[in-house]
């Protein structure tokens, strides 16, 4: 297996880490807002704050770790994102800020306000509706080229039937993710209450999920028919996914083994990213960069292949010593103190 291969796929592992966990966090402030201001918010709202109190500092780790990692051993990424994702990029970490900043202002601050519950829930939709337009982008046709200046066309990127449905599926995939996980997690506290209102969530948000991701099909094989056949030709990725979305759904619908069923749910999103990411090889940004063209060189692409092995080897462990410690510790999980 070539450098720049094993470069693409330890940076693709870090993209869905991010994916599964920014989801739930993301997905968990919409949920707390929405709880508020239904008048169901003493039901869900402890559940929330236990699991985001630990994990809110570690979830753009790997965001980090993937965007470092891009430049590092894809350059030219650089060129052509640098400026097209500057409009986009600004919205998405000034959306990231304003979360950070209710967790500062939720955790020491004295009073509950109303518009920080209705920025925190409205941020957790729209940072991965603006992360999102990273992927459209990397289909082709939204980037104009003229001599050493890039532009994002953007009358094109608004008006396209691709962009919104991968939108759409970004949203409704957040809010599935988070349902599902924090259904699990309200079992675990065995708050039934909890449970059952945010099982519905989740029994809710499957079904436009699986409608966002067909949409997601039709409008790629409109717009990139060559990658739309290189999907066609890993379709058994996919169609492992749909196996999946139906036992993790089977699962939460009869209340049975929540935790494999959010198991299933991570290998359905690991299955369709996977197949997905396989099938857009070897663009990375179709069809201006190529991970063959526009790999770093063979010395640096080794060494930093280390350091984000080492990095995961070191992340990892911290995240399953994290959930033993605090997470799903029996009395933390149930808002109890230690004796």
């Amino acid at each position: 297996m070539s450098i720049e291969v094993i470069g693409i796929t330890v940076l693709w592992v870090f993209l869905y880490g991010y994916l599964i966990v920014a989801s739930i966090d993301f997905g968990a402030g919409f949920f707390s807002y929405y709880t508020m201001i239904t008048g169901r918010k003493n039901m869900v709202h402890g559940i929330i704050e236990r699991y985001l109190s630990p994990v809110w500092e570690v979830t753009n780790v790997f965001l980090i770790f993937f965007m470092i990692g891009m430049v590092g051993f894809f350059p030219d990424t650089a060129y052509y994102l640098g400026t097209t994702l500057l409009i986009p990029g600004s919205i998405a970490i000034v959306l990231i800020a304003i979360r950070g900043s209710y967790y500062a202002f939720s955790t020491y601050g004295s009073k509950e306000s109303h518009l920080y519950k209705l920025l925190y829930g409205g941020s957790g939709l729209l940072i991965p509706a603006s992360l999102s337009i990273v992927l459209t982008i990397s289909e082709g046709g939204y980037i104009e080229e003229s001599g050493n200046n890039v532009t994002l066309l953007f009358y094109k990127l608004f008006t396209s039937s691709y962009a919104w449905s991968v939108v759409v599926l970004s949203l409704v995939s957040v809010l599935y993710i988070s349902a599902a996980f924090l259904t699990y997690y309200a079992h675990k506290a065995k708050d039934t209450k909890a449970t059952e209102i945010l099982r519905r969530f989740a029994i809710g948000w499957s079904g436009p999920t699986i409608l966002a991701s067909l949409f997601v099909f039709f409008a790629i094989q409109r717009h990139n028919p060559v990658h739309f056949d290189n999907m066609l030709k890993l379709s058994w990725m996919f169609v492992v996914s749909l196996i999946c979305f139906i036992i993790a759904t089977y699962l939460i619908w009869n209340r049975k083994r929540l935790g494999v069923a959010f198991l299933f749910v991570m290998l359905q999103f690991a299955f369709a990213f996977f197949g997905y990411g396989a099938a857009h090889l070897p663009y990375i940004i179709y069809p201006m960069v190529s991970i063959h063209e526009s790999v770093t060189s063979p010395e640096m692409g080794i060494a930093l292949i280390g350091a984000f092995i080492a990095g995961l080897c070191l992340l990892i462990p911290s995240l399953i010593l994290l959930m033993r410690l605090f997470l799903f510790d029996a009395n933390y999980v149930q808002g109890l103190q230690k004796k």
